[in-house]
């Protein structure tokens, strides 16, 4: 496999109290600075949602033989990478890095393989102790919120390439928001953990990536820190169901409408993210990850059913229509430029594959098998099952590999923490439904 650099998507006020004592999925962009936010804000009306969704998720119905030998598959991607030295696990294979994105995909891998029966009680507690002990010991960005990146060897504060970085790079308020999901889960399934995950996050200033009812991210450049607001359509609405799970004010994001317009693929009015990259200098990937996560962690909400149905409809459609399997997501492959957001839309056209910085890579567009087997899980359907059946020879002794080339049909090596971590999740909500219960 090539050497994969981690490559994930993802704006201060003063200290402050934690908002959850007084009174929530390479990543969809940093974008823009306060003043053009607001004006935009002022601008924007709020967008009708037609009413009902074609998909809705199926219940809990159990796992066929194929499924549990799946799940042992995923299982084996933390097996093979998972440091005991820091209770860390890496977010690719042969790269000791982390992102706290990849951090929360662990700790709800966890609790997916420990409801699947997959691992005991006594290696679930371990792994969860091991992974609390790290998260305590790691440096925070400023002093404020984890950095981007870690190095999972010695929990060193580095960039994406796991070069070391002493003052850091940044916070993503989206990574944050996914370990908070993470841990609210942890928290309420394992509820003698509590004291411990509030003691952790009395140490971080949680305020300072909430602002104006947004998320907001933080970048460390030339000796200067910007901040920004952060996040898009799907990805925005997750991370902040995330955080008002901890009391933090991110009401305007929990709601796609303010942002929405519709936009026709392949014959399927498909919600998007009226804000434009030219304008607001992030991506606006419309893809499977977030509504997936939605679903299996916490359930959709009735906004986030229609879209994510509609998201569903737009790739079997286009399968209908040229007979080429569709299944979409941001997923890192085993070539330049190493990650990718395959999209139903972004950027102002159907069916482009982007990169963080933009750039249209078409003849990368892969396969996804998180999202295949994620669609499967929700869905149930007959496409999905068919594609889903075509992936099999994607398994291997260390985990699920990423997916295959839509071009030559050629299998996308990468081997990732979180394509493992969607699967386990998948599956336990097919078996069990949502891991916040």
């Amino acid at each position: 496999m090539s050497d994969l650099p981690i490559y994930r998507r993802r704006p201060r006020r003063s200290h402050g109290s934690l908002a959850f004592v007084t009174g929530l999925l390479l990543t969809a962009g940093i974008a823009v600075g306060s003043d053009g936010w607001g004006q935009f804000m002022r601008q924007s009306a709020v967008m009708a949602l037609p009413s009902g969704a074609q998909f809705v998720p199926k219940s809990a119905r159990g796992l066929s033989v194929q499924d549990w030998q799946d799940a042992a598959t995923a299982w084996a991607y933390f097996e093979a990478h998972y440091r005991p030295e820091t209770g860390f696990v890496d977010s690719i294979s042969d790269h000791p890095n982390a992102t706290m994105w990849d951090q929360g995909s662990h700790l709800l891998a966890l609790m997916a393989a420990e409801g699947l029966g997959l691992i005991d009680d006594e290696t679930f507690l371990a792994r969860s102790a091991a992974l609390m002990a790290g998260l305590e010991r790691m440096e925070l960005f400023e002093g404020r919120l984890p950095n981007k990146a870690y190095d999972t060897r010695s929990l060193k504060m580095v960039d994406y390439a796991n070069v070391a970085a002493p003052e850091g790079i940044g916070w993503s308020a989206l990574d944050v928001a996914r370990l908070l999901m993470a841990l609210r889960v942890f928290e309420i399934n394992v509820p003698t953990y509590g004291p411990r995950i509030r003691a952790l996050l009395a140490q971080w200033d949680l305020a300072a990536m909430a602002r104006e009812g947004r998320l907001w991210g933080s970048t460390r450049q030339d000796g200067h820190t910007q901040y920004h607001q952060e996040g898009r359509m799907g990805y925005e609405q997750y991370a902040a169901r995330a955080a008002a799970l901890w009391g933090l004010d991110v009401l305007d994001a929990s709601l796609a409408r303010p942002v929405l317009a519709w936009e026709t693929v392949s014959g399927v009015d498909v919600g998007i993210d009226r804000r434009r990259a030219s304008s607001f200098g992030a991506i606006t990937p419309v893809l499977s990850e977030p509504y997936l996560l939605q679903a299996f962690e916490v359930g959709l909400t009735e906004e986030a059913q229609l879209l994510a149905s509609r998201i569903y409809r737009a790739q079997e459609a286009r399968f209908d229509a040229t007979g080429q399997a569709t299944m979409v997501s941001e997923d890192h492959i085993d070539q330049a430029p190493h990650f990718l957001y395959s999209t139903v839309f972004g950027n102002g056209e159907s069916w482009s594959v982007l990169t963080e910085t933009g750039d249209n890579h078409t003849d990368l567009r892969t396969v996804s098998l998180k999202a295949t087997i994620g669609w499967d899980a929700l869905y149930g359907t007959t496409y999905t099952q068919e594609v889903r059946a075509t992936m099999a020879d994607l398994a291997g002794p260390k985990g699920w590999m990423a997916g295959r080339y839509e071009a030559d049909g050629r299998i996308n090596s990468a081997l990732t923490l979180n394509s493992n971590a969607v699967v386990l999740e998948a599956l336990h909500f097919k078996h069990k439904g949502p891991l916040l219960r």
